[in-house]
C-alpha cells in the first residue's frame, strides 16, 4: 500500500486504486484482476504517467462478475452479457445450460487423486479435447462428472484396451458426438429459439419459455442418442460374433435377439 492511498474495504471505495488497492477491496488477486482485463472483462485502468488508476466501477464490475459466475456462467458470456452484447432472454437459458455443465468443481491435482491417474495422463487426455475444464479466475477446474468418465477409462484399461488405441477411439467419438451436438443445437435454435424470439412476449416470459424447452428437450435428446448407441454396439457386437465368436460367446445372454430389436 503506497504512502498517499487509504487502506480500502469493499465499502469503502474512492475513485484513484492502484492494482493493489483494487485487490484488497475486491478480495481478488493481482494476477485475477490482470486476467479480467485481458479477458475484456473489466474495462482498462485510466493511465497518470506510468502509474494505472481503478476506479469504483472496477468495484461493481467485478461484484456482478462474481454474481453470473456463482449462476455459473463462463467468463466468455459474462462478458457478452455485461457488454450488451447477449439477448437479456438468452441470459436465463445460458445459466441452465450451465447449471447442467456445473456441479462440484475440482483441481486437476484432485482429479489426479480420486481416480489414480497421474497427472501427465490427464493433461494429454484434455490436451486432447477430452477433458474439458472450466476456467474460473484463471483456474482450470474439472467436475464430478470428469471423475466417473476418468474411472470408466481406467476400467477399459484394466480390460486390457491399449491407452493408445483407446485414445484414439475416444476421439473419434468425440469429433463425430460433437459433430451431431452442432446439428441438435443449430436445430434448437432455428426451430425453437428463433420462433420463441419473434414471438410477441416479454423478456421474462420468452425466457421462460425457452428455459422450458431446454430442460425438457436435453434429457430426451440424451436418452435417445445413449440408447440408439447401445443398440448399435450390441448390434456390431453380435454381427463381430458371428463371424469369429465361439459357441460359448453365441450363447451370451447379451447376444440375443431381443437386444436387436428382432
Amino acid at each position: 500500500m503506497t504512502a498517499d492511498t487509504p487502506s480500502l474495504t469493499t465499502n469503502e471505495v474512492t475513485d484513484s486504486l492502484r492494482v493493489e488497492d483494487l485487490a484488497e477491496a475486491s478480495g481478488l488477486s493481482i494476477d485475477t484482476i490482470r486476467f479480467y482485463q485481458k479477458r475484456h472483462l473489466i474495462p482498462a485502468p485510466k493511465r497518470r504517467g506510468r502509474v494505472a488508476w481503478y476506479s469504483s466501477e472496477h468495484i461493481t464490475r467485478i461484484n456482478r462478475i462474481r454474481e453470473l459466475q456463482e449462476s455459473g456462467l463462463s467468463l466468455a458470456l459474462i462478458r457478452r452479457l455485461l457488454d450488451g452484447e447477449l439477448n437479456p432472454a438468452d441470459a436465463p437459458l445460458a445459466v441452465a445450460v450451465a447449471f447442467e455443465v456445473g456441479g462440484e468443481l475440482i483441481t486437476r491435482a484432485e482429479l489426479a487423486r480420486r481416480t489414480g491417474v497421474p497427472d501427465e495422463i490427464l493433461v494429454t487426455i484434455a490436451n486432447q479435447g477430452l477433458l474439458r475444464p472450466q476456467i474460473k479466475d484463471g483456474v482450470e477446474y474439472f467436475s464430478a462428472h470428469d471423475v466417473s468418465v476418468i474411472t470408466a477409462g481406467v476400467q477399459l484399461l484394466d480390460a486390457g484396451l491399449p491407452f493408445s488405441a483407446l485414445l484414439s477411439l475416444a476421439q473419434r467419438q468425440h469429433e463425430m458426438t460433437r459433430a451431431v451436438a452442432v446439428d441438435a443445437v443449430e436445430m434448437f435454435d432455428q426451430y425453437v429459439r428463433s420462433p420463441l424470439q419473434e414471438k410477441d412476449l416479454s423478456d421474462d416470459e420468452r425466457a421462460q419459455a425457452l428455459v422450458a424447452a431446454f430442460e425438457s428437450l436435453l434429457p430426451t435428446v440424451t436418452a435417445l442418442v445413449a440408447q440408439h448407441f447401445r443398440d448399435v454396439l450390441l448390434e456390431v457386437a453380435q454381427d463381430h460374433l458371428e463371424a469369429v465368436g465361439e459357441s460359448a460367446e453365441l450363447s451370451s445372454p447379451y447376444n440375443s435377439n431381443s437386444d436387436r430389436g428382432v
